[in-house]
């Protein structure tokens, strides 16, 4: 019996690191992408076949998913969307270029690789497709207006996907992780001091009394984040469940946030979050 297979992006650190190495143990048949041609040869050196696919370049999807489908015979059971990234600051602060260009990365590349995987899994008449988003999916915060506007996107794409696979036995899954220890907020920072003039803002005072703290030094994770092996459970029941959910909750806070936006008004949510 041919080894189940799955393609899992994002794979250089964090939430993707972790599921590619629990898969694995699991035994899965990995293929663990990663951006960088660097970040693909650190894996490939732990026994994972490793193709690169970067969201931002449409033109490592078709190579990527050529090499899959060579090494599998042509099928591929499951995809776990999970590379992103964020542009710290105010809404009025981040240029419009720059959220086409986190666009890019955590919307567009993930609809067209789905794209280009849906075929295979219909020809073979089973799938997967996971979609790692994030209580910021339904829930925003203050200052993550680009990070938050991708992943509202994502989970109204695959509501959608969803419904309009239905009766092709491709499932569509949202998991929604809230705080992880990962490296998210180092690997915004380039982000940030790319497209945000901060000193020229009207917000300055803000940025210097606590928004560039939190931003360079980080804070406490506090008693809710964890680790990103938590994800990676939730993404085995996504995956081996003969009825997935939609939707997986991961830490406390998206419990609780799920729970509040059921019950409260949105003005009263409003004031929730904005003491986040």
């Amino acid at each position: 019996m041919a080894q189940t297979s799955i393609l899992i992006t994002g794979c250089s650190s964090g939430i993707g690191y972790d599921a590619a190495h629990g898969l694995r143990q699991a035994g899965w048949q990995v293929f663990a992408s990663c951006r960088s041609a660097e970040d693909c040869d650190r894996l490939a050196s732990e026994g994972f076949d490793a193709p690169r696919i970067d969201y931002a370049d449409a033109a490592t999807f078709g190579p990527a998913l050529d090499h899959i489908l060579a090494r599998t015979g042509g099928t591929l059971d499951a995809v776990f969307h999970n590379g992103a990234y964020a542009i710290p600051g105010p809404v009025e602060d981040v240029p419009t270029d720059a959220y086409r260009a986190i666009f890019e990365a955590n919307f567009f590349g993930w609809h067209d690789l789905t794209r280009r995987v849906i075929p295979v899994m219909r020809a073979q008449g089973h799938g997967r497709l996971v979609f790692n988003s994030s209580v910021l999916g339904f829930a925003p915060m203050k200052w993550r207006g680009a990070y938050n506007s991708t992943k509202f996107a994502l989970e109204g794409m695959v509501d959608t996907l969803r419904l309009e696979m239905d009766g092709t036995g491709i499932h569509c899954v949202l998991i929604e992780p809230g705080p992880i220890k990962t490296r998210i907020r180092e690997n915004s920072i380039p982000h940030f001091e790319k497209w945000v003039d901060w000193e020229s803002s009207v917000r300055a005072p803000e940025y210097r009394s606590g928004l560039l703290d939190k931003l360079y030094k980080g804070q406490d994770g506090g008693m809710f984040e964890l680790q990103p092996s938590a994800v990676t459970a939730k993404l085995m029941r996504a995956l081996t469940s003969s009825r997935p959910r939609p939707r997986y909750y991961v830490t406390t806070p998206t419990y609780i946030m799920g729970a509040l936006k059921r019950v409260l008004t949105t003005r009263a949510l409003d004031r929730v979050l904005s003491k986040g």
